[in-house]
């Protein structure tokens, strides 16, 4: 069952759909056709409302958690309900959370292992925080077996806002000096790692997920130019950033990080189809 039924779920559901029955959380009574369409079951309920997910209990084996939290507060009630809702006499045997990196704030652009200390340093990442405080700990009471992934920005040629996009727009990076390190994820990867996790990630766990560009922003998307043939996005100084820049942006580039996805690749050997942030377009 697939709670938070965006892209990144409509593509692991084409690669479970057909040697299982996947079911998908659908808030909109609109959507309920497309998703059969898909051949994927929809189950109507809204995690802003408690009673509406009563039908979730014992409908599956494995429930893989890809919704966000509310946008605003310190905590993630929408994770909590479901964890009520997945409370039943029959539950799950496995829960897959999928978090953030940005739990680990600004690590300065050192190397990130998921045994730092968590520091969220916005209200998004101490929302995430807490919802992962809370599927553990439900994990731990039940027995249920949950696993984490801590996931970076998500990218495929073919999502809004993707990367081209952002090089026509000529959206700025800063200065290579002040530059921080980008950490990214294209979608198809992790929807095939996501199916992965539902049968082999282990109990308790945390990984990282990051591919393997390891390259500041503006280094990356300046390769990704030169491959599409594009101009390198213009450059800021912090001090200029600061005042042109949305709060939101600056949020981001506040913090620089590598994360080191070792523990995920020691455990499943799997091959990146696209290795690098320029490898999909």
């Amino acid at each position: 069952m697939l709670i938070g039924y965006g892209d990144v779920a409509q593509r692991m559901a084409q690669l479970t759909s057909g040697r299982w029955r996947v079911a998908a959380l659908i808030r909109r009574t609109d959507q309920l056709q497309a998703v059969r369409d898909q051949g994927v079951t929809p189950l109507w309920g809204d995690l802003d409302q408690g009673p509406s997910l009563k039908r979730l209990a014992g409908w599956a084996q494995r429930v893989v958690h890809l919704a966000p939290p509310p946008g605003e507060g310190l905590n993630d009630p929408r994770t909590v309900r479901l964890l009520q809702a997945l409370s039943g006499r029959t539950r799950p045997t496995h829960l897959v959370y999928v978090s953030t990196t940005g739990i680990y704030g600004d690590a300065q652009g050192e190397w990130v292992r998921e045994t730092r200390a968590l520091n969220p340093q916005t209200e998004r990442a101490q929302r995430r925080v807490h919802a992962e405080q809370v599927v553990r700990s439900w994990g731990q009471r039940t027995g249920v077996r949950v696993s984490v992934f801590r996931v970076p920005g998500i990218h495929a040629a073919d999502r809004p806002g993707n990367l081209k996009d952002r090089l026509l727009r000529a959206a700025p990076v800063l200065v290579p000096e002040q530059d921080i390190y980008t950490n990214h994820i294209h979608a198809d990867d992790l929807a095939r790692l996501l199916h992965w996790a539902v049968w082999g990630a282990l109990a308790q766990r945390a990984y990282n997920v990051n591919d393997a560009t390891q390259a500041r922003l503006g280094e990356a998307l300046g390769k990704l130019a030169d491959a599409l043939g594009l101009p390198h996005p213009p450059t800021l100084t912090w001090e200029q950033a600061q005042a042109t820049l949305s709060p939101l942006v600056l949020s981001f580039w506040r913090e620089s990080r590598r994360i080191d996805a070792q523990r995920l690749h020691r455990e499943w050997p799997w091959t990146l189809q696209y290795p690098h942030l320029w490898s999909a377009y």
